[in-house]
């Protein structure tokens, strides 16, 4: 139990009591995230090589992460890498877009994607180690190969599991520019069926310039994708511990008394970021955890069940 750590803080005290007419505006840009990666995430940092699995709870959910496996010129098997960081998490929330929008498996990288990194403010023709267009190649590779588990242990008289790829087909293209600079030509990924109809069933809406004054930290942007699905159906107050917090948002600190106290540290810190952010957020951090108060979703409802006509009347919304 973490104790006198951090002291109480409220977050927007309004307390929303009307949601009926709370209005969308047209200029918010909506883009979906299949409802799995709202709940769970991917790492934050890379695990290393020397892991097989990776793994993150939520509750009764948990993912597990297994990379994908390749053989080098040398005949050595070695491992792909996990998918980590902001990059793979941006990455989702295109895909899941698309195959609303387009309503297929197969998705038309390129263009579209470029326009998606535009709109998030992502400079993406650099090159080098650090640049984005290579930050992309490597992490969208290693998402396609990954293997993702999901078990949910909720109910001890039923076993509900699921094995998932994201993709089970793909094919990049990358070439130089003028400027020998790397770019992103038309290229091709297949969803698989299991993460399409994830992308399809039940997505969360979220609003696009909220994600790009998040984008900076993998952190925010699991909080801000968690807190707008549980303000989708929040109907009274929820108290969310500190051990479930640290659970799912800081497997990667240590499990003792100074691991804890810099988890709750951290989180808050991101917290107070994401709510200056998302302003219709209530939440109130307690010395036991965080308490959820009524508060709308970032994506209006009424927008939400608009979304899909805007996207088929205008196409790509990036």
């Amino acid at each position: 139990m973490i104790t006198d750590m951090v002291e109480p803080t409220r977050f927007e005290p309004e307390v929303i009591t009307d949601f009926s007419d709370r209005p969308l505006t047209t200029a918010q840009r909506i883009g979906l995230l299949a409802n799995v990666f709202t709940q769970t995430s991917l790492p934050y940092r890379n695990p290393g090589d020397e892991k097989t699995s990776w793994t993150r709870r939520n509750g009764p959910i948990t993912l597990t992460v297994q990379p994908g496996m390749t053989v080098d010129r040398n005949g050595v098997e070695r491992s792909v890498g996990f998918p980590f960081g902001t990059m793979p998490r941006l990455l989702l929330v295109w895909l899941s877009t698309e195959a609303a929008r387009t309503q297929s498996r197969d998705l038309i990288m390129g263009e579209s994607l470029t326009h998606f990194m535009d709109a998030l403010g992502i400079v993406r023709k650099t090159g080098g180690k650090t640049g984005s267009i290579t930050k992309l190649k490597d992490q969208a590779e290693r998402l396609f190969l990954a293997t993702i588990s999901v078990r949910d242990d909720g109910d001890p008289d039923r076993q509900v599991g699921a094995r998932v790829s994201v993709a089970t087909k793909y094919d990049l293209w990358w070439r130089n520019d003028d400027k020998g600079q790397p770019s992103l030509m038309p290229s091709t990924v297949r969803l698989s069926q299991e993460f399409f109809e994830e992308c399809i069933a039940n997505p969360v809406p979220l609003d696009m310039d909220t994600l790009t004054k998040l984008r900076g930290s993998p952190m925010r942007l699991d909080i801000y994708t968690w807190l707008t699905r549980r303000f989708s159906y929040l109907d009274e107050p929820s108290h969310v511990s500190w051990r479930s917090l640290r659970l799912q948002f800081g497997s990667n600190y240590a499990d003792n008394r100074n691991g804890h106290w810099k988890f709750a540290q951290n989180f808050v810190a991101n917290l107070k970021i994401v709510t200056a952010v998302y302003t219709d957020a209530n939440v109130e951090v307690t010395e036991n955890g965080i308490i959820l108060l009524r508060s709308l979703p970032d994506v209006r409802p009424r927008g939400a069940l608009k979304l899909e006509q805007a996207l088929r009347n205008e196409g790509s919304l990036f």
